[in-house]
């Protein structure tokens, strides 16, 4: 893989691996449940769902990889960009910036 100098740089490559649609609407499924379920931890004090929030957001978006999209997740390779990648595509998601 490419070594990416920067996110702004990166972020379009991580767009290409989500064209899938499928994969991408379980990228902002996973990603909605897990900052429910850390809105939820907070608010009832039940820390241990802290833990569940990761498994849910990755839980996802790794079957719309696997499943849909074909491919492999760009996690594996950049770890903290993808991060962003997730919530900057929800926001874009959200905004109607990319395809729903």
């Amino acid at each position: 893989m490419k070594p990416y100098q920067s996110f702004k740089e990166f972020y379009p490559f991580y767009l290409s691996q989500h064209t899938n649609l499928i994969c991408r609407r379980l990228h902002v499924l996973g990603e909605l449940c897990a900052l429910s379920c850390l809105f939820y931890a907070v608010a009832s004090q039940h820390w241990w769902l802290i833990l569940v929030a990761p498994i849910l957001g990755y839980g996802f978006a790794w079957l719309g990889h696997f499943g849909f999209e074909k491919n492999k997740p760009a996690t594996f390779e950049y770890p903290l960009y993808s991060f962003l990648g997730d919530w900057m595509m929800l926001k874009d998601y959200i905004l109607g910036r990319i395809e729903r």
